[in-house]
């Protein structure tokens, strides 16, 4: 198995994260088994946020945890709740989104929503509509899964038909393995229609996840300003392992999940001195000035085709 560099007195195996994703099965598969008898709407908050929480711990494992050992981290997350993510692209993808040099790039940050100025000039006017209502919170929650997703499959495509397909074929492969895992259960053993699991699991659930990224990122001049600090209450920190204080995440992204408050504690004045003072007095802030008004401008503000490949 492939070893992973920890920082010194790092533990061999993080409990905490072991436990959690134990327990994040354990209920997933318990609301799953019981969703016919349960109203829809507990069973969506609750299963939205599993689904997130399962998407915030593949994003830990994608750090190096909760072992030092790559492909047990990637057993532990292997099913695939969400359903539309293959892991390894998502790790490739997300390691590339940590050179902070480029991020909010929209050539080099593959996780960036921002386009160059002259794709959006050229752009037909129902898609910029569409794009500027994706920038919109509400966009973000109702639009941004299905956008996201064929988005992600359509880059997917397009990178194979340019002839870079052994390693993305291999990842879509198993990814099949891992829907495989997720579907057997939620529709061979407990009987729940595709489509319900989409409506009350997968679909909120990755918009929970997209809720989490809607501000966390910003173009700017200054690399160490693009990344935010959401300050927020223990239920939505615990959705994201933490990863709501962003600053401190790029900051520091070998840090487990459960280390990272203390961290920030620890140098909140000059993580949030170096990044301009991005930081957001929780969700609820989001929702009052973003509901149905773009947070962002859709084409980046100084990256254009002829730049260096750095914004």
């Amino acid at each position: 198995m492939a070893r992973i560099a920890r920082p010194c007195g790092t533990a061999a195996v993080e409990w905490p994260t072991v436990l959690l994703i134990a327990g994040v099965y354990a209920a997933f598969g318990l609301v799953t088994w019981h969703a016919d008898a349960l109203p829809w709407w507990l069973v969506l908050p609750v299963g939205a946020y599993l689904v997130g929480l399962h998407g915030s711990l593949q994003h830990e494992a994608v750090h190096g945890h909760p072992t030092r050992s790559r492909a047990l981290n990637e057993a532990l997350v292997f099913p695939s709740l969400a359903l539309w993510v293959p892991y390894r692209r998502y790790r490739r993808l997300h390691l590339m989104h940590h050179r902070d040099a480029f991020i909010t790039d929209p050539i080099e940050d593959p996780e960036s929503w921002y386009v160059l100025p002259e794709t959006w000039h050229a752009l037909a006017r129902p898609l910029r509509w569409l794009m500027i209502a994706n920038n919109t919170l509400a966009g973000r929650l109702l639009l941004g899964p299905a956008i996201a997703a064929c988005r992600f499959v359509a880059s997917d495509l397009h990178a194979m038909a340019t002839g870079r397909n052994r390693e993305i074929v291999a990842a879509w492969a198993l990814h099949g393995a891992s829907l495989a895992v997720t579907l057997v259960w939620v529709v061979g053993v407990c009987g729940m229609d595709i489509g319900r699991y989409v409506a009350l699991f997968a679909y909120p659930g990755t918009a929970l996840t997209l809720l989490r990224s809607f501000a966390e990122h910003r173009a700017h001049r200054l690399v160490d300003a693009r990344s935010a600090v959401i300050e927020t209450n223990p239920a939505m920190a615990l959705l994201y392992l933490n990863n709501n204080l962003h600053a401190a995440h790029h900051a520091n992204p070998q840090a487990p999940w459960y280390r990272l408050p203390a961290y920030y504690r620890r140098f909140r004045e000059d993580l949030v001195a170096r990044n301009e003072r991005y930081l957001i007095a929780g969700y609820g802030s989001l929702v009052r000035h973003y509901l149905l008004r773009p947070k962002e401008v859709v084409p980046h503000p100084f990256r254009t085709s002829g730049g260096d490949g750095g914004v």
